[in-house]
């Protein structure tokens, strides 16, 4: 049997794509133990209190205003991947299975999000609620603390909404492959449509499903553009409250930080990965 030798050209730039890709992310984390405040220049491995080299991340858990961005961002993130995932599959079904008037403009619409630009679509929510809100607060004579105002629940509706195509078109590509059969063998031994669905279609499309709540929960976490537009008061993210510090000296805190949500995020696609291998 004849071997085919690899290029070392093409061994290089792999190993430089690679070191491209993550030397700043080692970087990130190796400036979370620095001793110097200004976050520019690493002076060696801090060594302050009772939590020694990890004296940034202490101050981190002891700030409640992290405390409070990272709660809404994940109140935010998983609400909005919540709903994004069941209506997107829900559209992905209903487009797959069924002629109806206004299917193609419904198939093309679901790339405008996509291609947007995201400040554009967000100067456009803005608007939007802004003019909403403006009508129902004036038709409804509602009292200066009862008006609807900007906050999490704008931020949330954001999200939903930005994040349903991107869950629409990866479940449909799942659909693609999909044997109409196995449904029909299901309902021809007695089960019903609420039972195939259960027990035969969404076990097929669950690694689909997945992989669009994953993608809309990883959108929902790092948007910044879309939150800034449509946040309010109390409904600061991890995002808008890094972009606050940026004003101010930047300390390892924030890589601090960055640390643990890369962590969170390689837990979280773990388990992800886990859970399509069982399927």
């Amino acid at each position: 049997m004849s071997s085919t030798k690899r290029s070392p050209w093409l061994t290089l730039t792999a190993l430089l794509v690679y070191f491209f890709l993550y030397a700043p992310i080692v970087v990130l984390v190796l400036f979370s133990f620095n001793a110097s405040r200004t976050n520019v220049v690493f002076e060696g491995v801090v060594n302050q209190g009772p939590c020694g080299p990890f004296y940034w991340y202490c101050q981190l858990f002891r700030n409640r205003d992290v405390m409070e961005a990272t709660r809404n961002t994940l109140v935010i993130a998983l609400t909005s991947t919540f709903f994004a995932t069941i209506i997107g599959t829900m559209a992905a079904l209903a487009l797959q299975r069924f002629d109806f008037f206004g299917k193609n403009a419904a198939e093309t619409s679901l790339y405008f999000p996509i291609v947007t630009p995201e400040i554009v679509m967000g100067i456009g929510i803005l608007v939007l609620f802004s003019a909403a809100f403006g009508w129902i607060n004036a038709a409804l004579a509602l009292p200066p603390n009862q008006r609807l105002t900007m906050g999490l629940g704008t931020v949330i509706i954001s999200h939903i909404a930005f994040s349903i195509p991107f869950v629409t078109l990866v479940v449909r590509a799942r659909l693609h492959g999909f044997d109409n059969r196995l449904e029909e063998a299901a309902m021809d031994l007695g089960a019903n449509e609420l039972m195939t669905f259960r027990k035969v279609t969404l076990p097929l499309i669950a690694p689909g499903v997945l992989a669009g709540a994953m993608l809309a929960f990883t959108l929902s976490l790092d948007d910044f553009i879309i939150t800034f537009f449509t946040t309010g008061p109390g409904a600061t993210t991890l995002p808008i409250y890094v972009y606050g510090l940026l004003r101010r000296v930047v300390t390892p805190e924030v890589n601090a930080l960055s640390t643990i949500w890369i962590l969170v995020v390689l837990v979280v696609v773990g388990i992800s990965q886990w859970f399509q291998n069982r399927e």
